[in-house]
């Protein structure tokens, strides 16, 4: 009863912001929480309206580093990132401008010598662990959605996601987790989660949620009856 009072809160946010243009959603949650997944179905039912931008894009340039000093960092503090650009290219983005959005290599952790150009739409979907925890982007979220999913969950995703796709080991995943991914996630993540507008359970297995949300953003952006 309380998930489905949620979402009815939700619903009718969604209404009262329906007349602004662009719309941003702003989707938080903890590494391996589904959030990735919940933005891009969102931009998917959206062909030609929706842009994503991911906050993992805007790691900080660490070029001047060394390879084996780069690896040593904390990537999961607010520092990491550059959320001054972040908020700056949202704002252009929200003003109709096209940005030079930063392209991220976890292989180097560090910045590609290019950039992608993405233009403004009618939806921005950011996405990102930290997103709640800065004012200045959380403030530029319209909506704010929290992907909430235990933590069990999470890191065997996490694991499976970097081993597989980041060419990490299993040594150094659980080394990065224990010294940095959990205490910054109890420390940023997790209490920002109060920030969202809505908290949603289980992320990609809450097929509801995000078909209500889907359902009734066609509804006011789109004029549907």
């Amino acid at each position: 009863m309380k998930r489905f009072v949620s979402l009815l809160i939700a619903l009718f946010y969604i209404q009262t912001l329906s007349g602004m243009e662009p719309l941003v959603i702003g989707i938080a949650g903890g590494t391996g929480s589904g959030k990735t997944t919940f933005a891009n179905k969102i931009e998917d039912a959206f062909p030609g309206q929706a842009i994503l931008i991911c906050q993992d894009s805007y790691y900080k340039d660490l070029s001047h580093l060394a390879l084996e000093e780069r690896k040593k960092l904390n990537f999961d503090h607010p520092d990491s990132i550059d959320f001054d650009l972040m908020a700056e290219h949202i704002e252009e983005l929200k003003q109709g401008h096209t940005i030079e959005k930063p392209v991220y290599n976890f292989h180097l952790f560090t910045r590609e010598n290019y950039t992608e150009t993405v233009g403004a739409n009618k939806i921005i979907i950011v996405e990102g662990i930290l997103l709640f925890a800065v004012p200045e982007v959380s403030d530029l979220c319209d909506l704010k959605l929290f992907i909430d999913t235990d933590d069990d969950v999470r890191l065997l995703r996490r694991i499976h996601r970097d081993i597989h796709e980041r060419s990490r080991t299993l040594e150094s995943v659980t080394k990065q987790y224990l010294s940095t991914v959990k205490p910054m996630h109890d420390v940023f993540v997790q209490p920002s989660k109060k920030q969202a507008d809505l908290i949603i359970p289980c992320g990609r297995e809450n097929p509801w949620a995000l078909e209500l949300i889907i359902s009734k953003l066609k509804k006011e952006l789109n004029g549907d009856a």
